[in-house]
């Protein structure tokens, strides 16, 4: 999966980071696109860490699925989520709805988000 065509510039981003030997990475693999289909104005990617290890650096995702939901690129949460759509659509509206919300992201969030961002142009 590569990240859903979107218009270029600040938004939202959600960053979905798995593994290709993982079930339930790959039955979540649909549901995510079904997620990028319902909202249109955010922009979904997905890293396979493993193949990316380069660019996930020091980080350790021991937890599948774990997103990565960025706003005009800063991140606003980072971590493992149920694989549910219901969950990232309220996830989504929280953070939309609260800008305090995702205040304490770790700082390696946005590192990483830095070092994935042109992986996810690559793959448009």
């Amino acid at each position: 999966m590569t990240e859903s065509p979107r218009e270029e510039g600040p938004g939202w981003q959600v960053i979905c980071l798995c593994a290709a030997w993982c079930g339930v990475c790959r039955e979540w693999t649909s549901v995510f696109d079904e997620l990028s289909a319902q909202h249109p104005q955010v922009r979904f990617g997905w890293i396979d860490i493993e193949d990316e290890a380069d660019a996930m650096g020091d980080v350790d995702v021991e937890t599948f699925p774990t997103l990565l939901v960025a706003q005009d690129g800063r991140a606003r949460f980072f971590g493992p989520v149920q694989p549910s759509a219901a969950q990232v659509a309220r996830l989504l509206e929280s953070l939309r709805d609260d800008p305090r919300a995702g205040r304490e992201t770790p700082a390696e969030a946005h590192a990483l988000l830095v070092r994935i961002a042109p992986l996810l142009l690559r793959k448009s």
